[in-house]
């Protein structure tokens, strides 16, 4: 069984930091690109970052220089650390799983950035 757990989001002020996990088991983790998706209140699904299998890195304009994504093929799990978080950044982030035609995600972890 599939599953992509994600944890490690919450409330923080801006300019705080968060970092997300997300732990993956019932498939080949090291074969999959991984990546951070996130969905704020009225908007649509954006993606955030990927990891690719051979590690290279890409992210969406607005975060690059502040989050930072990663993996560990040995434990299974995806990263995303957050830094100089802003309120823009309120979400559901959505953890992926992504190769050829398949597609899994988890369940989403709300990160809320407020005073």
């Amino acid at each position: 069984q599939v599953q992509l757990v994600e944890s490690g989001g919450g409330l923080v002020q801006p300019g705080g930091s968060l970092r997300l996990s997300c732990a993956a088991s019932g498939f080949n983790f090291r074969i999959y690109a991984m990546g951070w998706y996130r969905q704020a209140p009225g908007k649509q699904r954006e993606l955030v970052a990927t990891i690719s299998s051979g590690d290279s890195k890409n992210y969406v304009d607005s975060v690059k220089g502040r989050f930072t994504i990663s993996r560990d093929n040995a434990k299974k799990t995806v990263y995303l650390q957050m830094i100089s978080l802003k309120s823009e950044d309120t979400a559901v982030y959505y953890c992926n799983a992504h190769r050829a035609q398949t597609d899994y995600w988890g369940q989403g972890t709300q990160v809320t950035v407020s005073s």
